[in-house]
């Protein structure tokens, strides 16, 4: 039997989203969800409670980041990474495989796997499928991600000039190949690559009773090697599958585009898990196109450098324009730094933490201020959530375009997106 269970319970008239829940060895989370990102078995600033205070039903953790500190073997010791970090909910381990490509430039990527530089001494790291799922069977997650080839989403060398990441992509290609980079050759061994490791993933599984293994579905921006690499992705029985390599240089359009054309092409009974997407109108036109589950570091980075996410739009809290603002993060919010009285927080007259506070926090370089805005923003995306459910059950998206302006881009065709 798997490890998890999923149940739709309602679904779009309007659209392909559906509500649903998914049942873990660990609780269950509700779906449409989005994934509160622990990279290194934390997140950042943030106590676990208050991430179940938040609304947070399920964490993300990084195999890459873990496996070099403190270490796999060690957590295994301490009775798995719930234990280790006192959660208590569902946890989802990434494999590694997309730090193959936001770290390419101290790696080394062959048929048969991929090794590192480490971040921490530069130390010859060696990750293969087998090695990958070894660690997150020690680490003991719920979920846990097949390690795949992630390629540049589109051709690097097409990239535009505010691209420089894409462009370096194929600049570290040719060197390695010793000849001029071939995007569609690359989106081919990538897709084949993909599809073999995730073979040597669910064979090396130990815990397969335990741990749920999502596989995870390549192509770029090339709709026709998408098709095929869903088609053997999906040949291969697991109980979910993921959407991967978007989200890594491509426009909201594009984004939008392979993501309604890949959804349905991956099992209807199974969640579908659009990875690392967190932009609002994203998330929208993704659960519409009938995704199932997300994560992105947005909120906490974002919440770090005093970039506060509101329905109305993005707010830039060390501007000068907020320094006499007594005014919250966002009057529609319920998150204990707008409406701290509501979470047992004691405060003059219940009054929230007011953005000229904040501001002056980031200013003096206090650790509060990115606490608060983080806890803000965690806060939003899971009332985004409720809403985007809401909306699915009683197909009322002109009332949730309505709410939440900064979403409503989601709403419209990829075409026009922008």
């Amino acid at each position: 039997m798997s490890p998890i269970q999923f149940e739709i319970d309602a679904r779009c008239a309007t659209s392909a989203g559906r509500t649903g829940k998914v049942t873990t060895p660990h609780g269950v989370f509700d779906t449409p969800a989005f994934m509160t990102v622990g990279t290194r078995g934390t997140v950042k600033g943030i106590i676990p409670q208050h991430i179940h205070e938040l609304g947070g039903q399920v964490v993300l953790n990084n195999t890459y980041h873990l496996m070099l500190r403190p270490g796999s073997p060690l957590i295994k010791e301490m009775g798995g990474v719930h234990k280790f970090m006192n959660w208590v909910g569902p946890i989802l381990t990434d494999s590694g495989g997309y730090q193959a490509y936001s770290m390419a430039d101290i790696n080394a990527v062959d048929d048969d796997g991929v090794s590192f530089r480490s971040i921490l001494d530069g130390s010859t790291i060696r990750l293969t499928p087998e090695r990958a799922i070894e660690v997150q069977n020690e680490l003991g997650a719920d979920i846990i991600m097949a390690f795949d080839d992630c390629p540049p989403s589109v051709d690097p060398e097409a990239a535009p000039v505010n691209q420089p990441r894409l462009r370096q992509a194929a600049a570290r290609e040719t060197r390695r190949g010793r000849k001029a980079y071939d995007h569609a050759a690359r989106l081919d061994l990538a897709n084949e690559r993909t599809v073999r490791w995730l073979e040597r993933c669910k064979t090396a599984n130990t815990r397969a009773s335990e741990q749920a293994l999502f596989g995870i579905v390549q192509g770029g921006t090339d709709l026709d090697r998408r098709r095929w690499c869903a088609e053997q992705v999906t040949n291969i029985e697991l109980p979910g599958y993921a959407i991967g390599g978007v989200a890594v240089g491509e426009t909201a359009v594009e984004i939008a585009r392979v993501t309604r054309f890949t959804a349905p092409l991956l099992p209807d009974a199974k969640p579908r898990y659009l990875m690392g997407v967190g932009y609002e109108r994203d998330l929208v036109a993704a659960v519409r196109a009938g995704v199932d589950m997300f994560d992105c570091v947005l909120p906490t980075r974002n919440g770090r450098n005093a970039n506060a996410f509101t329905q109305t739009g993005p707010i830039k809290l060390r501007n000068a324009v907020h320094a006499k603002d007594a005014n919250p993060i966002s009057e529609t919010c319920d998150c204990h730094a707008c409406d701290p009285s509501g979470h047992g927080w004691v405060t003059p007259d219940g009054q929230p933490f007011s953005r000229g506070y904040i501001r002056h926090l980031f200013i003096a370089g206090e650790m509060l201020g990115p606490i608060l805005v983080s806890l803000h923003n965690l806060r939003h995306f899971q009332r985004l959530m409720l809403d985007i459910r809401r909306a699915i059950r009683e197909d009322a998206w002109s009332d949730f375009a309505r709410r939440w302006p900064v979403a409503a881009a989601g709403l419209e065709s990829p075409s026009s997106i922008g």
